[in-house]
């Protein structure tokens, strides 16, 4: 049975929020650091002034209630019991809207799918386009999701969470989208339940492992430079990875306890990852403030590097790709762009649409060029029209 849910901060929290800004100490900072070191002094300074003096969080709050149907439900999981998860549905316009998925990753949420929801599900006016209904969960652990108690809650169980989601509002059929860690849970749905519910995917971040006598020499030069950015990324981007695998509740505390912190190292990625795309104050801070006010804390949303890398699915991890057709959307500025040699570790590729800007958080940088893709890939004359039985998208 699923509750309507409101976002609704407590005064309380609020106070507390504010106390802490208040009192926040800054570090010192070399002359000429730029984003070397991490942050800026400069932009942390403005950005904590905002939160503390100008901020409104009552109104975006409003706001987000008034745009996103939210709702929670208890989902069982097995050999961890009942969760509450939190999640957005908004069905389409007609009674025949292709069931979505959206997943997010860290440090992403249901935010994420702000933007994109008014698109899929109300379509362009145009006969032409199909339209969705899309159903954005918040992982349990993040946003307004409750957060597993024991050891050992890793991919398979965010995959069995998201599907038992969708069988529960209905749909025996469905697609997906996903990005970051969103992709790994897709992907993973579409190889466990692919074919009787889990009917194609679509993603807009691609990895695998080379395959076997593979020839560089064949790379291209979009190829070649993703590649390098890769490359660039585990020298000099991703120290937050090994803290997040290796000890996450000993950062935790950090992100629990210091609000500061937590905007630091949360902006140092919203703006690295993505492609110049123009964040104003209240756009990181409400992104932010998500995970200040979320159910379980910070520090929950962290977890998963850890259980997913102890658990024998870490990244580059052997396995059998999934069989249904997928979809995959190419921003430059995505932090991995591996050659199409490769894709046969990834899937069974039908469609494809390389995009000339953009960054790792596409559906917030640049929702009509994701949508857009996602209405050529299931829409007529796309390469899987009709996917979902009874449910094509149209009238």
């Amino acid at each position: 049975m699923s509750d309507s849910f409101k976002i609704a901060v407590s005064s309380t929290a609020l106070s507390a929020l504010k106390s802490r800004i208040e009192s926040a100490t800054f570090p010192d900072e070399l002359d000429d650091a730029g984003w070397a070191y991490g942050v800026p002094l400069a932009d942390m300074k403005r950005l904590v002034a905002r939160w503390r003096d100008g901020f409104d969080w009552r109104q975006e709050e409003q706001k987000l209630n008034n745009e996103l149907p939210q709702f929670t439900r208890d989902i069982e999981v097995d050999g961890f019991g009942s969760l509450n998860v939190h999640y957005v549905y908004k069905k389409s316009d007609t009674g025949a809207g292709i069931p979505l998925l959206f997943v997010h990753g860290w440090p992403g949420s249901f935010l994420e799918s702000r933007k994109i929801i008014p698109l899929l599900t109300k379509g362009s006016g145009d006969s032409q386009c199909p339209v969705f209904d899309v159903v954005a969960i918040s992982l349990p652990g993040f946003g307004f999701s409750e957060a597993p108690k024991k050891k050992g809650f890793s991919l398979s169980q965010y995959v069995e969470v998201s599907h038992k989601l969708m069988i529960a509002l209905g749909y025996t059929e469905y697609v997906t989208q996903g990005g970051d860690f969103g992709s790994r849970v897709t992907a993973e749905i579409a190889r466990r339940y692919g074919g009787t519910h889990s009917k194609a995917w679509h993603t807009n971040v691609l990895f695998s492992m080379p395959p076997e006598n593979d020839d560089p020499s064949i790379y291209t030069a979009s190829e070649k430079e993703g590649l390098a950015r890769w490359q660039e990324f585990q020298r000099s981007g991703s120290g937050y990875f090994q803290l997040h695998s290796t000890k996450p509740q000993t950062l935790g505390y950090s992100l629990a306890d210091s609000p500061v912190g937590l905007l630091a190292w949360i902006y140092e990625k919203l703006v690295s990852w993505s492609d110049n795309y123009p964040w104003t104050d209240d756009e990181v801070l409400t992104w932010v403030s998500i995970y200040w006010f979320s159910r379980a804390g910070p520090a929950a949303s962290i977890r998963f590097y850890y259980e997913v890398a102890h658990s024998g699915q870490a990244l580059g991890t052997k396995s059998s790709p999934p069989t249904i057709p997928m979809g995959c959307s190419l921003f430059p500025k995505e932090l991995i762009r591996i050659p199409k040699s490769w894709y046969p570790g990834v899937g069974d590729v039908v469609f494809e649409a390389e995009h000339d800007k953009g960054g790792h958080f596409a559906a917030h940088e640049q929702p009509e060029l994701l949508v857009g893709d996602l209405r050529k890939m299931f829409g007529k004359g796309g390469p899987v029209y009709g996917v979902v039985t009874g449910r094509d998208g149209y009238n």
